[in-house]
């Protein structure tokens, strides 16, 4: 099988990574890639947006299946642009990817699906933000209605900050005054989950539940991120948790799409929240998420390809079960200097070879980096490394990690301290 990977995250290093491991796998491409991924995959420049492009790219290299990444060339109906060409392809439509793309369109589904999420507000003025808010009461949850590369949401007890964050998402702040929406949230309590599954727009696949670190610094402080770092399993997941979800939340909502005429097929993420009333739906993406794809695939045993493929192609329900390793994964972020807010690129970053366990058990997944003419590898975003490791349980992945972390030199890098710490015991 050839295979094409769009997009040049940390997420994509994973699923080349995986996909490299696969013997099924005889090509593997990425584009636009970065320079971890070069190693084990031929990169290719492309404009991963552009569907006309990406599907011309694919022809060119007679792929078997495409994998599209990231959210936003889904949003912007690339895998449509595949598909058109009669290329498998694994990530939905366009249409369907609206799910993570309009968290308004979001909230539609669920109620259509009866799908447990918090009550909401649509608001596209101030005033009306500023009612919602008063009607819920802190802590405040507001979220911009379109991607904003998991930086669109603000959790604060500060009404101020949150009519701010509300008034930029409908883009007052720039002069616009129609256009943009935000939707306001009761706030979930209880801890966060994230659990993806793997749909062909009928059957429902569901992978094993991470945790993720979206907050900068230790101890949840500091702004909202992408993600600084993640863990799998959950040791203190209720049992049946996965099975629940699947019925309640996952299998409902690819069906409600399917009825709407707009079926889904890829990689369905569901963020959830435990909370003291039950498991409530916070968000859906699209895509696999980043960093917990980092943790869930070096768990993963069942080659990857197959998997994809079987999703791509509506034959999911022939596959076996997949199977699992029994241990954990554990995956610290590496970033830049400034990070989220202006984060600083172009610096050296050394001690990559001394960080790889010569085992496998700890390893270096690329996030925002990029060669230099000299081939010395330059930080080239704001999440820059995601140092990831697995172990017996959490605390030898853990240490594993860290561990590896210690060898990795980036002037102004920075990183939780604190990842899977209270799970691991």
């Amino acid at each position: 099988m050839k295979v094409l990977v769009i997009g040049g995250g940390a997420r994509e290093h994973a699923l080349c990574r995986s996909l490299s491991q696969d013997p099924a796998v005889t090509e593997l491409h990425c584009a636009p890639g970065n320079a971890g991924i070069a190693q084990v995959a031929t990169v290719h420049p492309v404009d991963q947006l552009d569907g006309a492009a990406v599907a011309a790219l694919a022809r060119l290299l007679t792929a078997d299946l495409v994998v599209v990444g990231p959210e936003a060339p889904l949003v912007a109906g690339v895998a449509d642009a595949v598909r058109a060409i009669g290329i498998p392809v694994f990530g939905p439509s366009g249409q369907a990817a609206q799910l993570e793309g309009s968290k308004a369109f979001a909230k539609d589904v669920m109620a259509g699906a009866n799908v447990p999420t918090a009550r909401s507000y649509l608001c596209t003025t101030v005033a009306e933000a500023a009612e919602a808010l008063d009607a819920f009461g802190a802590p405040y949850v507001v979220k911009d209605d379109g991607l904003a590369a998991g930086k669109g949401v603000v959790v604060t007890s500060d009404r101020a900050e949150a009519l701010a964050h509300a008034a930029s998402c409908m883009g007052v702040s720039s002069g616009r005054q129609d256009g943009g929406r935000v939707v306001i949230e009761e706030y979930l309590d209880g801890p966060e989950v994230s659990l993806f599954a793997i749909t062909d727009g009928v059957t429902v696949l569901p992978l094993q539940p991470a945790q993720d670190f979206k907050r900068a610094l230790d101890g949840d402080e500091g702004p909202n991120t992408g993600g600084m770092g993640a863990y799998s399993p959950l040791p203190w997941a209720p049992e049946g948790l996965v099975e629940e979800v699947l019925e309640t939340v996952l299998q409902p909502t690819v069906d409600e799409l399917r009825r709407r005429g707009t079926p889904f097929s890829g990689l369905l993420y569901a963020g959830l929240a435990l909370t003291s009333r039950g498991t409530r739906v916070i968000e859906f993406n699209a895509r696999f998420g980043d960093p917990e794809t980092q943790v869930v695939l070096a768990r993963l045993r069942t080659p990857l390809a197959g998997v994809l493929h079987a999703s791509a192609t509506g034959t999911l329900e022939l596959l076996e079960p997949l199977r699992w390793d029994e241990g954990a994964a554990v995956t610290v972020v590496i970033a830049s200097e400034g990070y989220p807010a202006d984060p600083r690129t172009g610096d050296p970053i050394e001690g990559l070879a001394e960080a790889e366990a010569a085992d496998g058990t700890a390893y270096v997944l690329h996030a925002g980096t990029r060669l230099d003419g000299t081939g010395q590898v330059l930080s080239a975003g704001g999440r820059v490394l995601s140092v990831t490791a697995t172990g017996a349980d959490l605390a030898e992945a853990r240490g594993r990690a860290y561990d590896a972390l210690a060898s990795i030199r980036l002037k102004g890098g920075q990183h939780r301290t604190d990842i899977a710490a209270k799970a691991a015991g």
